[in-house]
């Protein structure tokens, strides 16, 4: 099986940081070393390799790059940072001040030639161009979180997010910028996969934008051939692989009913009402029943912060399931340990018989061999003790938000809207119940209704639902964004399809109802998802199988001299690349691993420019004070003609 692009981001990790060379497999001798890195680099390392791994890789210290850091002479020091002025500059201070004993510098992604030459004359100057040892491009300008999914930064991601590239006093030049910074990404993503795409995109947005770009900095590398980083010794990361891999770009625009969506699955649910980013989530301790002294402050809670990585063997199997399962799943576990921990006590206690009678003899020695066996197993039990308390504290977590809330009662009910099915209870009923969730939770109900609606409310209706949203103290600045929104895609497009959605409510838990549950899930509805796909998966479906009916009209880019209009090719597809310029989310990744389940051999990636929850993508709404239609002509220069790119929204 193909490595993972997990896989091939931490080959190339672990390649750096054995002074680019392939680390050796029968070696135990590590050459101690320092890492330097800058915010983006810790980024990208962080979700990869653990603390323990870069000390096994020889790595004493990791710093900071624009901290105060002490000289260590007799020892090397690894650099990983973004070919930032800022940064190139700090690395001639450091040559200035003779910190280390030799430098490998690796830039994330590629450094101008100018930059380069100031760092030589800072060594130069500095009398150490023979330390020096190693400059490199890593080409690894991305962020991989999953097998299958990646997203391009976390450190000023604001400057490539929805609100940035949606809103209508952006300049020419601004545009490109965020253009470039994001297909600068999406190069060093195909560069460490060792793969050229085949890009298909929707005409007329952000996303053709994006390809425009891809495709022709592709071409461009592909054709200096002595030079490309798809083919021959030059790739350090990847291996190019003819079977060239299905592009899908997609634009935020395209769907903003799902990015709203109140979820039901136990990673989207955590992103959703949780402080969770690079696969890291801080949950606040409980106090428990201690009180704090008359006129005393009340004590502040406590955060712990827990890693959710791919050695987590329930992570991996659960991430995906809805929260029920989550839930019976971690008192099956919970039980399970209790059962083992009480044998090894039994065993203790049968070990400490005393008296040399001929009954306790036998047992004694029909149980050695049980005892041995279980001491022998007790760091795994351990480590199956840390791995239950972690998620019984995540669960529990997400559990107070359920009922707090009632987020699956919104869950029900916007899973009816978006599949036209009847609904038992009105919309005006909810928003108006005090008791029902939080003004953000009422306000994304009622965007997701006023989206996925075939008509809109009559103007009374509207007045009416405005009424109660501003009673219950919603901000109506994100229904007039949506609204102008509407009226576009009314004019331009077909609106999305969120096909035969819908979720059925099965019995009574059955592991997690008992009076000795760690999980009091009295009054929350277990609730079972029905497999459908969202607009995006429906894109890549369309393409993927082949269909006669596309979504919409793509152009596609093959490395030819000019893009022309998606037409169907008799290839089998094995492996597709969907990526959301303006921001992803957990919701459409986990539609898209469930796609991929159920089509054997098909593999999918997921990508993003920014991963966001509802609250996150709300603010970026909020930002905007008047949402007024407005009209601007981006021009672009594709293959010596010009076209003109429509940018509707004001925000």
């Amino acid at each position: 099986m193909a490595a993972s692009i997990r896989e091939k981001q931490t080959a190339a990790l672990k390649r750096m940081l054995n002074f680019n060379a392939p680390p050796l497999k029968n070696t135990t001798e590590s050459v101690w070393k320092v890492l330097i890195y800058d915010r983006f680099g810790q980024d990208i390392i962080s979700p990869l390799l653990s603390v323990k791994e870069l000390r096994d890789m020889g790595i004493t210290l990791h710093l900071l790059l624009h901290t105060d850091r002490d000289p260590i002479p007799d020892v090397p020091a690894i650099y990983f940072v973004m070919p930032t002025e800022e940064n190139t500059d700090r690395i001639c201070q450091d040559l200035r001040n003779q910190l280390y004993e030799s430098y490998y510098l690796n830039f994330i992604s590629a450094i101008s030639r100018s930059k380069l030459e100031d760092i030589a004359s800072a060594a130069l100057a500095a009398n150490a161009v023979n330390q020096v040892t190693k400059v490199f491009d890593q080409y690894l300008n991305f962020i991989t979180l999953e097998d299958d999914m990646f997203i391009l930064c976390n450190q000023n991601k604001e400057h490539i997010s929805y609100h940035a590239i949606n809103k209508p006093d952006i300049m020419d030049t601004d545009m490109e910028a965020i253009m470039d910074t994001i297909v600068d990404s999406l190069f060093c993503f195909f560069v460490t996969l060792g793969a050229v795409p085949i890009i298909r995109c929707p005409r007329g947005n952000a996303a053709e934008m994006v390809a425009v770009k891809l495709d022709k900095k592709l071409r461009e590398n592909l054709r200096d051939a002595r030079n490309s980083l798809f083919t021959g010794d030059t790739m350090g990361t990847g291996q190019f692989s003819f079977q060239r891999p299905l592009f899908v770009l997609a634009d935020r625009n395209l769907d903003l009913a799902t990015p709203l969506h109140h979820t039901w699955t136990y990673q989207a649910l955590i992103h959703d009402v949780l402080d969770f980013h690079l696969n890291r989530v801080s949950v606040e301790e409980s106090q428990g029943s201690e009180a704090s002294p008359a006129g005393a402050r009340p004590k502040k809670k406590n955060k712990k912060s827990y890693d959710l990585t791919g050695a987590d063997k329930f992570w991996q199997k659960h991430k995906g399931s809805p929260f029920p399962e989550v839930a019976e799943a971690v008192q099956e576990e919970l039980d399970t340990y209790r059962a083992q921990e009480d044998e090894v006590k039994r065993l203790k206690s049968i070990m400490g018989l005393e008296g040399e009678d001929d009954g306790a003899i036998s047992m004694l020695s029909d149980n050695t061999a049980k005892l041995t066996s279980a001491v022998s197993s007790l760091p795994e039990l351990l480590e199956k003790k840390r791995l239950i308390d972690l998620h019984t504290n995540v669960a529990t977590a997400v559990l107070d938000h359920i009922k707090s809330r009632k987020l699956d009662v919104y869950f029900e009910y916007e899973e009816k809207l978006m599949s036209k099915s009847t609904l038992d209870k009105s919309l005006l009923d909810i928003i108006s119940d005090p008791d029902a969730g939080t003004v953000e939770d009422k306000m994304r109900l009622f965007l997701i209704y006023y989206i996925t609606s075939q008509q809109p409310p009559s103007e009374a209706d509207l007045e009416q639902y405005k009424k109660a949203l501003v009673d219950a103290g919603c901000d109506l600045s994100s229904l007039n964004y949506i609204k102008q929104w509407k009226a576009f895609t009314k004019m331009a497009a077909t609106p999305a399809n969120y096909g035969s959605s819908g979720v059925k409510p099965m019995g009574l838990f059955s592991r997690v109802m008992n009076t000795g549950s760690q999980f009091v899930m009295e009054g929350v509805k277990n609730l079972v998802l029905k497999q459908h796909n969202l607009p995006v998966t429906r894109i890549l479906d369309n393409l993927m199988e082949m269909k006669s009916n596309p979504v919409s009209v793509l152009v596609c880019f093959s490395l030819s001299l000019r893009p022309f209009i998606f037409s169907l090719i008799s290839t089998n597809i094995k492996h597709a690349i969907v990526f959301v310029v303006g921001g992803g989310n957990y919701i459409e990744y986990q539609n898209l691993v469930d796609y991929t389940k159920a089509r054997q051999g098909k593999r999918v990636l997921y990508g993003c420019s920014e991963l966001f929850n509802a609250a996150q993508f709300m603010k970026q709404r909020q930002v905007c004070l008047t949402v007024v239609m407005n009209l601007y002509y981006t021009h672009c220069l594709l293959n010596n003609y010009s076209v003109v790119i429509l940018l509707l929204f004001k925000c």
